[in-house]
C-alpha cells in the first residue's frame, strides 16, 4: 500500500475503532513509551548547571531514536500492515472527541463533574470556572487538539513517512510533559518547546484554513487571519480562531496558570462571550466536518494518483 492508501485507511480506523482499552490495559501504548522515555532522561539530565543545553541534547535525542525507529520498521517483512497499524494507534481524533465529549455529558450532571472532566485536557486552573468557561476550554482544546492530534500526524506522514510520524509524536508528547514554562522545565524543556512550534507551524494553519474551507466561510477565514496572531501560542491560535470564527463565539482571554491571571487576547471577541454546554457539542461537529473535509482530500488524491 502507498502512504496515501494507509493513511485513508488509518484514518477511517481510528474514527470508527480508535484505543481500544482492552489492548492497551494490557500493553503499554506507544505515547507512553514515549513518556517513559522523556521522563527517564529529564530525571537524570535536568539538574545542575547547562539545562538549555542538555534539553536541547535530549529532544536532539529523542528524535533520532523515532527517526531510526521509523526507519527500522520499514526493513521489516511486511511491514505496509503494521505500518497501518502504527499510523492508526498514533492518530487521536477518536480519543479527542472522546474526552471533549466527557466535558459535554459531565456540564449535564454538575457544574464540578464538567470542572473535573474538563482538568483532563487542559492545563488551567479549573477551580473558579462556571459552566461559560468550562465550555470555552472545552472549544479551546477542541480546535488546538485537532491541529496536534490529527492535522499534525498527517502532514508528518505525508512529508516523511512512518519515520516523520514517530518524529512528530516524539516532539509533541515531549512538548507536553517538559515543555512548559514552570521553574522546573523553563530551561531543559526550552528545546522541546521550541521545536514543537516548528513542527507544528505549518499543520496548524492548514487546520485552521481546513475549518473555513470545510464551512465554505470567507467571513471566518478573514476573522481568523486577523485574530490568531492574538493567541499567546504561534500555532494554537489558527484553528482557535477558525473555531471561534465558525460558531460566532469569543475564546482565549485572561486564564489562571499555576494561581497567576494571565493577559491573553480574546480571539473573536466580536463574538457571543456566554458559552453554554451546547457549543461543545456544535465544536464536535466542526471537528467532524473538518475530518470529513480531510478524509475527502486524502481519497481525492488517492484516486488521482490511481487514475494516472
Amino acid at each position: 500500500m502507498s502512504h496515501l492508501q494507509i493513511l485513508l485507511f488509518a484514518l477511517i480506523l481510528d474514527y470508527f475503532i480508535g484505543d481500544p482499552h482492552t489492548i492497551w490495559a494490557r500493553f503499554p501504548h506507544p505515547a507512553v513509551t514515549m513518556g517513559r522515555m522523556i521522563s527517564w532522561l529529564e530525571e537524570r539530565l535536568n539538574s545542575g548547571r547547562f539545562l538549555t543545553a542538555k534539553g536541547i541534547a535530549t529532544i536532539f535525542v529523542l528524535s533520532v531514536i523515532a527517526l531510526a525507529l521509523g526507519l527500522g520498521i520499514r526493513w521489516l517483512p511486511d511491514f505496509g500492515i503494521l505500518e497501518l497499524i502504527i499510523v492508526t494507534i498514533l492518530l487521536a481524533h477518536n480519543s479527542l472527541v472522546k474526552h471533549v465529549r466527557d466535558v459535554y455529558e459531565a456540564l449535564a450532571l454538575s457544574l464540578d463533574a464538567g470542572r473535573t472532566a474538563v482538568a483532563r485536557i487542559v492545563g488551567r486552573d479549573v477551580t473558579n470556572l462556571d459552566e461559560s468557561n468550562v465550555a470555552r476550554a472545552a472549544v479551546e482544546s477542541a480546535a488546538e487538539n485537532f491541529s496536534d492530534a490529527v492535522m499534525a500526524p498527517v502532514f508528518w506522514y505525508l512529508i516523511l513517512g512512518l519515520p516523520g510520524l514517530l518524529f512528530y509524536k516524539m516532539i509533541n508528547t515531549a512538548d507536553s510533559m517538559i515543555g512548559h514554562r514552570t521553574q522546573r522545565y523553563k530551561q531543559f524543556g526550552f528545546g522541546a518547546a521550541k521545536l514543537d512550534d516548528i513542527v507544528n507551524w505549518i499543520p496548524a494553519r492548514l487546520c485552521g484554513a481546513l475549518m473555513c474551507l470545510v464551512h465554505r466561510s470567507r467571513s471566518s477565514f478573514e476573522i481568523m487571519m486577523t485574530d490568531a496572531t492574538l493567541h499567546a501560542s504561534p500555532n494554537a491560535g489558527w484553528p482557535e480562531a477558525a473555531m471561534a470564527a465558525t460558531l460566532d463565539i469569543t475564546l482565549a482571554g485572561p486564564r489562571v496558570y499555576d494561581g497567576h491571571l494571565s493577559d491573553d487576547s480574546y480571539i473573536n471577541p466580536r463574538g457571543r462571550r456566554d458559552l453554554t454546554r451546547d457549543d461543545i457539542n456544535s465544536a464536535l461537529l466542526v471537528l467532524r466536518k473538518t475530518w470529513f473535509g480531510l478524509v475527502a482530500l486524502i481519497a481525492l488524491a488517492v484516486f488521482l494518483v490511481w487514475l494516472l
